[in-house]
Order: C-alpha cells, then structure tokens, then sequence
C-alpha cells in the first residue's frame, strides 16, 4: 500500500493596502505630514513637521513676506508629493479604489488645522485694521491698545501682518518720547526742541503717520505760551528760525507768529522786575521790529521808553556815585536821563558836588528848595571846582600887637568855578566863575606864620555869610 503526503497549505499572503491619493494629498495639506503616515512613509512625515517647524520659525522670527511665499510653496509642494506618491503605490497595488476611512481620518486633521489657520488670519485682519484706523484717527494709545491683542497665533497665521503693527507701535512709542522732549523744550531748552523735531520729522518719514505726528505736534502748540514768558520767547525763536520741511511740522511756525508778540511783552516785563533793563528794552524792540502791525506796539513802545528811561537813570547814578576824587564822575563825563524835569522858569532843584576844600560849605549854606534829593528829581547838576581868590574887595593894615612893621591885607572875593549841566539833555548849560562877597577887614585877624613870613598873608578871603553865598548861586538855580 502506497504511503501518501498531504501537505498543508500555505496562507495567503496580505492583500495590500489600497492607498487614497486624495487622502494622502488632503493629509498633507495639513503640514503634519498625515499623508505620509498614510502611506507608511514615517521618515518623510518626520521631514515634513521639521521643515514645516522651520518654516514657521523663520516666518515668525522675521515676518519676511518671502517666508510666506515658501510656505505656500511648501504647502503645495507636499499636497503634490502625496498626491502623485500615493498614485504610483496605488497602481503597484492592482489599482485600488480610495478608501472612504482614509478621507476622513485626512479630513478629521486638515480641516482643524486650516481652519484655525483661516480664523487667526481672519482675527488678525481684524486687530491690523484696528491698529491701521487708530493711526488714521492719531490716536497712539488705541493703537497700543489694539496691538497689544496680537498674540503668537497671529504672528503665526500673518507675520508680516503681525510686524507691520509692531512697526505702528515702535513709531508711536518714538512719538512718545519726541513729546518728552517737546514738553522739555517748552522750558526754553532748544537742544530739546531740536531733538523732537528731529524725532517728529523721521516718523513722518514712514508713510501713514501723519495723523499720529499731527497729534503729537498739536499736543506741543497747545503749550504755548509755556509758563514763563521768556521762555516762550525762546521756543518761538526756535520756531520762528527753523528751516522749512513743508510738511505738517510747518504748523508750528504759524503758532510762532500768534504767541511771540505776547511773549515779548510779557518776558520784557518780567525782566523790567529783575532790573535787567538793556534786555528788556531789546525785547520790546524786537516785538516794533519783528510784529510792527501787531496790537502790542503801543505797550510795547511804552516798554522801550521805560526801559529806556531806567538805563538812563541807572547810568546817571552810577556817574553820580561818589568816586576817588572830590567830584564824581559825571561831572567830566556827562550824560542824560530823558525822565528829568526840562528847565523852567523860576528855581529848578539841582545836585550839588563841591570841590576837595569848601565846596560842601558853600552847598550846605544853600536852602533846602534848591537841592534834589536824586537824580529822579533834580533838573541840574552843579559841579564846583577849587575856590580861589577872585576880585579884591578891600586891602587894609594890621600891625602885631606888640611890635613890628605894618602889613597889608587885601580881602577878595571868594571865586567858585562852576559848570552847570541839564540833567535831562546832559548838556552844558552854563560854565562860569562864581564871586562870593562878604564882609572885609575885621579889627583883628588871626593867622600862623608860615610860609609866607612871620606877618599874616597879604590876601584872604572875605567872610562870606549864608546870604552871600545864596546871592552867588542864585543865577545858576533860579532862570
């Protein structure tokens, strides 16, 4: 009997795994690479995440437009990849039909995805336009505001979007700090001024700020006039000087123009209260010169002619302070002070100066009417030089008492050069010698032996009483 075999049969091998090309080609739409683990391609979904990770780095790190066209292409690139991937494995496979699981599993991760993608683009849009409108308005802290909503998924789905509001930002944060400096410079501080300006001019450079500068540079205007007059003066110079840019910064100069006049008066005043005349004056005179229709003048002309007056007086008084000699100095180096009384008839008070011996004698025999107490109310000034013998009166003999020889004594007149000036005009209105009489040869006389010899000197001077010496300088005072 034949002895027989049955062997066992071998299974069939797997059939293989249709593969979807829509499935794959949606799968990979997502960037995550699906499609490729679709298809078992663990390696090339592992590439796929890296260079998409990459890809997104680089677009959120620098917002360049260019990375955005990558990742489109990318994007397309991997959809393409596992479309015509899964065709060929597709055809090696008997041609299989898709298979509906495949679509969905694709479906259930690409939709999400592009749909957050699609939202964040979509909220994005919706904070850049927020952040676009309230440059329009120039409104700097709206615009912060709104930026402030951004958030990595933003700059994820629209970097360049995203950046383009961090560029409003740093320039409104920039326009910040030309205000600082704007506000500084309403002190007087020109370097300040320069500074913002500067800061103003390359804002408004980037085009799309000329709101968000038209509001920082109104909110400086409106400072003015700043606090102190005098320097607002000096914000207006500034103004006023700068070079044209024909832009909106050129508001300024108009703003200028309305607040100097004001200015001028008002820091000329001030400066007539600290005494510091000679400026006040000059401020006076620039509002004539630089404003001469402006309703100011008529204050302003009033203002040079008191400042005008008081360095007049200033200097007078310092001419008439006493110096090293007997005289002071204004009696060789006149000079006027307008707010005097112009001469007149009858007495007109003056300011008497005598010389280094009797010239204080002769002023203290004068009345009281006759001298001014200052120069604010004297009309003259009377400068007297060195008295010296003048016209003999009479000469008569003495003799010692007890023995010797007869000496002859001629008594004159007392003679007091003088010059005369009108305080007002500071000129010379009379330059004369003055004789003062008096009475002549007393019974007896005293004297020292000196110089001249043992008798007394031939010549003396008469003993001239209070009414000799007003009768003497009663021409000079008394037209």
């Amino acid at each position: 009997m034949d002895e027989s075999t049955l062997a066992v049969p071998e299974p069939a091998p797997p059939a293989p795994r249709p593969h979807d090309p829509l499935a794959v080609a949606l799968g990979n739409a997502s960037l995550l690479g699906v499609g490729y683990l679709l298809l078992r391609r663990r390696g090339l979904a592992v590439l796929a995440v890296a260079v998409t990770v990459v890809l997104v780095s680089l677009l959120v790190s620098t917002a360049d437009p260019a990375y955005e066209v990558a990742m489109l292409v990318w994007w397309a690139a991997v959809i393409a990849h596992g479309w015509f991937l899964a065709r060929g494995e597709a055809g090696r496979d008997g041609g299989r039909g898709a298979v509906r699981g495949q679509r969905l599993v694709a479906l259930g991760v690409t939709l999400p995805v592009l749909l957050a993608v699609g939202l964040l683009r979509f909220d994005a849009s919706r904070v850049g336009e927020s952040v676009a409108g309230a440059r329009e308005r120039g409104d700097c802290a709206k615009v912060v505001s709104a930026q402030d909503g951004v958030w990595f998924g933003h700059r994820m789905a629209d970097a360049p979007l995203a950046a383009r509001g961090d560029e409003i930002v740093e320039d409104c944060y920039r326009l910040d700090a030309a205000g600082g400096q704007l506000t500084t410079g309403l002190t007087g501080d020109t370097a300040s001024l320069q500074g913002g300006f500067e800061t103003l001019a390359s804002v408004l450079a980037q085009p799309g700020n000329e709101k968000t500068v038209e509001t920082t540079l109104t909110r400086f205007l409106r400072g003015l006039p700043a606090e102190d007059p005098c320097a607002t003066v000096a914000v207006t110079d500034w103004l006023r000087e700068r070079k044209r840019s024909h832009d909106v910064l050129d508001r300024s100069a108009a703003t200028a123009r309305r607040t100097a006049p004001a200015a001028l008066v008002a820091c000329g005043d001030d400066l007539m209260g600290r005494s510091d005349w000679t400026a006040a004056q000059a401020h006076y005179k620039r509002l004539l010169d630089q404003y001469p229709g402006d309703g100011l003048t008529a204050k302003a002309r009033a203002g040079v002619k008191k400042a005008t007056l008081s360095i007049e007086l200033a200097n007078v008084r310092n001419l008439l302070a006493p110096g090293t000699g007997a005289q002071p100095a204004y009696c060789s180096k006149p000079a006027k002070y307008s707010g005097a009384k112009p001469l007149r008839k009858g007495i007109n008070r003056a300011l008497f100066y005598g010389g280094e011996t009797y010239g204080d004698d002769h002023a203290d025999k004068l009345p009281g009417s006759w001298k001014a107490a200052g120069a604010t109310d004297a009309v003259l000034v009377v400068c007297m030089g060195e008295d010296t013998f003048g016209n003999s009166v009479q000469t008569c003999p003495y003799r010692p008492r007890g023995s010797g020889s007869t000496t002859y004594v001629t008594f004159r007149k007392v003679a007091v050069p003088v010059k005369v000036y009108e305080l007002r005009t500071g000129k010379l209105v009379s330059h004369r010698t003055l004789q003062i009489g008096g009475s002549s040869c007393p019974a007896v006389i005293t004297y020292y032996s000196g110089s001249s010899g043992p008798g007394p000197a031939s010549n003396r001077y008469v003993s001239a009483s209070t009414s000799d010496v007003r009768s003497a300088f009663r021409p000079l005072v008394d037209r």
